[in-house]
């Protein structure tokens, strides 16, 4: 079955930085786009950054553009958000996502498979 296993989670001080990996496992999803999602309390999920197949290809959400970086290994099967010059408003559960097209997507929708996210948190 497949499975999706988010890790680099953790509470850092503001101004710190993060790397999240998701590792997928069950079949490969070289030719697929990836995204990463968040979701604070009180807050909708949205989408952080999002990444065609390739990796050529990438979105970021106003709130992160400049200071996260979303990057791709399709030969590990593995997705990357590295998270710079980290917020306090960037505290929440962070999930990584497999789109059921090849594209880069920002719906929730075109997501066909979920990790069960990582908890980051970040203090002032």
């Amino acid at each position: 079955q497949v499975q999706l296993v988010e890790s680099g989670g953790g509470l850092v001080q503001a101004g710190n930085s993060l790397r999240l990996s998701c590792a997928a496992s069950g079949r490969s999803f070289g030719a697929y786009g990836m995204g990463w999602f968040r979701q604070a309390p009180g807050k909708e999920r949205e989408c952080v950054a999002a990444i065609n197949w390739s990796g050529g290809v990438t979105s970021y959400a106003d709130s992160v553009k400049g200071r996260f970086t979303i990057s791709r290994d399709n030969a590990k099967n593995t997705v990357y958000l590295q998270m710079n010059s980290l917020k306090p408003e960037d505290t929440a559960v962070y999930t990584c996502a497999v789109r059921s097209l090849s594209g880069l997507g920002t719906n929730i929708g075109e997501y066909a498979y979920w990790g069960q996210g990582t908890q980051v948190t970040v203090s002032s």
